[in-house]
């Protein structure tokens, strides 16, 4: 079995959908066990990680993809 490769900040999907209907989930903490966040209506949900690797389907865009964004501006 080939491990899956994932990182804080990366926006996943997951084999089962949100009850909101979005399937893209964001990864907001890592640890033994994993919090991420739908991106749709923002609600969270913590996994272990055995339950959170058994239910990622893919990842669909790394944290190094996103645009960075300047903390320093208020926009």
């Amino acid at each position: 079995m080939v491990d899956k490769l994932f990182a804080l900040g990366d926006i996943v999907t997951m084999k089962k959908p949100h009850p909101c209907g979005s399937n893209e989930w964001e990864i907001i903490r890592m640890g033994m066990d994993i919090r991420i966040k739908c991106v749709q209506c923002k609600r969270s949900v913590l996994l272990t990680r055995r339950d959170f690797e058994r239910s990622l389907k893919k990842v669909i865009r790394t944290a190094q993809d996103a645009p960075a964004v300047d903390a320093r501006t208020d926009e």
